[in-house]
């Protein structure tokens, strides 16, 4: 399932395409065909991420809203306005469009085929042009680009839930968990729901509000951090990594860890989920530089702490990574450096 970090890059892959021009809406796959009529001929007037949900605002009040859930991802085609503000893996960033590219240097790929300009959502082939999942595999060899002839639109390809096509781009999104039309009441409702977002809010309070919401339960920090209503946007991944950088044994009940551990927790979230936006994959090592940084960049084996390391030894201690579950979740951690 996409992190925080994922959900943010594309709400702003959306500000920075479809904000502020009228969108035609379908529903090829037929599912969310009612939906699709009523934003047809809208403008979009503002994208915006609050952990793992996103929600694109419509004149007239209406509002989008997804949750890409496991299987979920979008799919970009035709002119791509990428932020030169935010980095890619190779650290460089350009407009793509149907034409070709003004990167300058060949992606990176990692072993799972993702690239952080071109990849976010679920795992999944496709033809289009800019993929917002964990993989482009599938995309031309060069830097997944169609053809200069391309057709366009691009065909539909498999089961599209919604496809939003201005007269430059075109978005499509498949799998979703949750693809709603709501009401800005509706909206504010499930937002209020969600634990604080450290790129949404004000920074103090959202410190606070987490701080609170860890040090009242008696439940285990490795849960807490994957409840939606204490804080936003932290997956599996995310999850490990941080529990090992604290040092902090997952079982650990929330409220009997100090008030500054807890404030190092939300702090580091903080750090590790502009990292992920900047560069669209999830680096939690740090220190890194150069040809280091290109093999994390290149190979999740290379980036994390302890994710996906059950069995091999703890890079700092040399104990045995291990691999247990907790709330139907993997959960990786070294039972030495985190007691």
């Amino acid at each position: 399932m996409p992190e925080g970090h994922s959900v943010h890059r594309i709400a702003r892959q959306f500000e920075r395409n479809f904000v502020g021009r009228p969108v035609r809406a379908s529903s090829p796959q037929g599912r969310f065909a009612e939906g699709a009529a009523i934003l047809s001929g809208r403008t979009p007037t503002r994208a915006q991420a609050v952990g793992k949900q996103m929600f694109l605002e419509f004149d007239s009040g209406v509002w989008l809203r997804v949750h890409l859930g496991l299987y979920g991802a979008w799919d970009f085609a035709g002119e791509i306005l990428v932020d030169p503000t935010i980095a890619s893996a190779n650290g460089r960033m350009g407009q793509t469009n149907q034409r070709g590219t003004v990167v300058e240097d060949a992606p990176i790929f990692d072993d799972a085929g993702e690239n952080s300009l071109s990849s976010i959502g679920a795992p999944r082939r496709t033809r289009v042009h800019v993929r917002m999942s964990e993989q482009t595999k599938g995309l031309d060899e060069a830097d997944g680009l169609e053809a200069p002839d391309a057709e366009w639109p691009p065909p539909v390809v498999g089961q599209v839930r919604l496809r939003l096509l201005t007269d430059a781009t075109c978005a499509d999104l498949r799998g979703p968990t949750a693809c709603v039309v709501e009401t800005a009441e509706q909206v504010a409702a499930v937002i209020a729901r969600l634990g604080p977002d450290p790129l949404v809010g004000d920074p103090a309070e959202n410190e606070e509000r987490f701080v609170r919401a860890v040090r009242s339960r008696a439940v285990a920090i490795g849960q807490l951090l994957m409840d939606q209503s204490v804080v936003s946007g932290i997956g599996n991944v995310y999850r490990a990594e941080m529990l090992f950088r604290a040092r902090l044994d997952p079982h650990t009940p929330g409220r009997a860890i100090p008030e500054e551990v807890v404030r190092g927790l939300w702090r580091d979230w903080d750090g590790l989920l502009r990292i992920g936006v900047e560069t669209g994959q999830m680096m939690t090592m740090d220190g890194l530089e150069g040809e280091a940084w290109r093999r994390a960049m290149a190979s999740r084996d290379d980036r994390h702490w302890v994710y996906h390391r059950a069995g091999l030894p703890c890079r700092v201690c040399g104990t045995e990574i291990a691999l247990e579950e907790m709330q139907a979740r993997k959960l990786y951690w070294c039972p030495n450096c985190q007691r």
